[in-house]
């Protein structure tokens, strides 16, 4: 295979790093769990400093195994991965609101449909601070793997739109094992991708996705909500008079009809931004 040809072989790429891409984070979370302790035979329910360090140590083998690829298979510097910070603080601050503004929203339309009910809040400098960290680390891992490599390796093999929506699928389904997972859910997490993805399409630059993902996973968490099933530290604790679509359930505000529309109105939202924004840059 000639080296012009190779380069044009996104797909190809992406599924040469599925094996040793979860081979060394595996390993570096092991190692991560080793140092602290974590007794992996143990059916007890890891607390949320062990899930930080096993995050973080994934997150330093993610980087690894993209290094790796990025040296010595795709060829460019790392920080084409999408990691450039010219012109980019705008964006990212635009993303952070975006997640708070729609799970304000979405808090606080379930408590008029009184489809959740407020039970008090719960401060805990130090639990809030590793939530920050904790999704953080989500947020850039999973955005730097997803987006960075998977979408901008198959945008060389596929016209964009259909790279967007294979990116969404594959990130779907690394949900798939997730508590109360259902069909639904799935639904909801394949139009993240599309959520997420779309900004990166417009921009080969991760800043404005990490910000939104940072936002959606952080501030869905302190208002009460799990996070694709996954129950954290929450700021505010409510409980749910009846699980169904309207409010989520287990699964959180993912799982919910406001969620669909919360996102199709996004994705529109942020596909007219860039779209403005390309046309004045051309004038």
């Amino acid at each position: 295979m000639e080296k012009n040809e190779f380069k044009y072989r996104g797909w190809l790429r992406v599924l040469l790093l599925t094996i040793p891409c979860f081979f060394i984070v595996g390993l570096f979370q092991f190692i991560g769990g080793l140092i602290i302790g974590v007794d992996f035979t143990s059916q007890e329910t890891r607390n949320s400093f062990e899930d930080l360090i096993i995050y973080f140590s994934g997150l330093v083998g993610t980087f690894l195994a993209l290094w790796i690829f990025m040296k010595f298979v795709d060829k460019e510097p790392f920080v084409k991965l999408g990691f450039q910070t010219k012109n980019r603080f705008k964006e990212f601050i635009i993303g952070i609101i975006i997640g708070l503004v729609i799970m304000s929203l979405g808090y606080y339309i379930l408590i008029y449909l009184d489809e959740i009910i407020f039970l008090k809040t719960n401060f805990n400098f130090k639990e809030l601070i590793i939530s920050i960290l904790l999704y953080i680390i989500v947020a850039v891992g999973e955005e730097v793997i997803l987006r960075g490599y998977v979408l901008k390796n198959l945008l060389f093999s596929f016209n964009k739109y259909i790279a967007l929506i294979l990116s969404s699928i594959l990130f779907s389904l690394i949900h798939g094992f997730n508590d109360h997972i259902d069909s639904f859910a799935l639904l909801n997490l394949f139009l993240a991708g599309i959520l997420l993805g779309l900004p990166y399409i417009y921009t080969k630059n991760l800043w404005f996705s990490i910000a939104l993902h940072l936002s959606w996973n952080l501030f869905q968490t302190l208002l009460g909500f799990n996070v694709s099933g996954h129950e954290s530290y929450s700021l505010i604790e409510f409980k749910i008079n009846q699980p169904n679509l309207i409010n989520g359930g287990p699964f959180g505000f993912e799982g919910s009809y406001l969620a669909v529309i919360a996102q199709i109105i996004t994705i529109v939202a942020i596909a007219y931004y860039f779209n403005c924004k390309k046309e004045l840059q051309t004038i």
